[in-house]
């Protein structure tokens, strides 16, 4: 099993998930594939993530530790290296226009402010609920918004809906990691979604949200949505609902890692053999 323990503490695995959601956006939409968009959002996921994972390991180690983390994370640099290549060569020949790397860019670089080893920026370790909608919004824009490759003047109500749906689905995702998260957050200083309301509010913001993915799409159905397309956005629903009150338990790495960000996957799986 050392095969997936790397697969998963590597992000390839939540790499592979970013790219099903893209997928799902195109089938969603009837949109045309374009395989280097999927590379690009592959290569920015994986770069991201364990960009954020070394930088996160550098701030909350000891400096005399810090030495002995980064000879020993050499896989890590590794796959910061490809990434950073894949990613270049992908952007190049995806016809993405550079507003989207700017964008994504920017986006991924306020998230991981809190994290930096530099004091002045320790403040925005506030931010508290802010960092868990900007993860959100920032799933919703690569996974949703950047297959879709339009200006924000040119989307249209079934464009904005995907996008929407997006951000609340991975603001489920991300309120259960908040929730595992939050007793070492406290400890590091760090705030979240998790930390800055009730238990008892964030259940009923939680309750929203479900009831919102799962009335919306028969709204949206009015703008051409198939049937099977609806099932399948429901039945992802559940399934989504399922495991949130699985982690309301105490589970393991593999839960969190394989389960919960294979929610994407399994929600691009349903869009897709509903499609056949």
């Amino acid at each position: 099993m050392k095969w997936l323990q790397f697969i998963l503490s590597h992000s390839i695995f939540v790499s592979i998930c970013a790219v099903a959601m893209a997928y799902q956006t195109t089938q969603l939409l009837l949109l045309h594939d374009n395989l280097f968009v999927y590379g690009f959002i592959f290569f920015a996921t994986l770069g991201s993530y364990n960009s954020y994972w070394i930088l996160s390991k550098i701030s909350f180690t000891k400096k005399d530790s810090v030495a002995g983390l980064l000879k020993k994370e050499t896989s890590v640099f590794f796959i910061l290296i490809l990434s950073a290549t894949g990613g270049v060569y992908f952007f190049c020949t995806s016809g993405l226009s550079g507003s989207f790397i700017i964008t994504s860019v920017l986006l991924i670089v306020i998230y991981s402010l809190p994290i930096l080893p530099i004091k002045i920026l320790q403040i925005t370790r506030k931010a508290g609920c802010l960092k868990t909608i900007l993860l959100s919004f920032t799933w919703a824009y690569v996974t949703a918004f950047m297959p879709i490759k339009k200006t924000y003047m040119l989307l249209n109500v079934a464009d904005l809906f995907i996008i929407s749906y997006r951000f609340l689905f991975m603001l489920m995702l991300c309120i259960i990691f908040d929730n595992r998260d939050k007793a070492i957050d406290k400890i590091r200083g760090l705030r979240s979604l998790a930390t800055d309301v009730k238990p008892e509010q964030l259940k009923i913001l939680v309750y929203i949200i479900f009831g919102i993915l799962f009335i919306s799409p028969f709204f949206y159905n009015d703008y051409y949505m198939a049937w099977h397309q609806l099932v399948a956005l429901q039945i992802s629903t559940l399934a989504l609902s399922v495991v949130y009150f699985y982690a309301t338990k105490k589970q393991g790495y593999f839960f969190y890692y394989f389960i919960v960000d294979g929610l994407m996957l399994f929600s691009a799986l349903a869009t897709y053999i509903a499609g056949i």
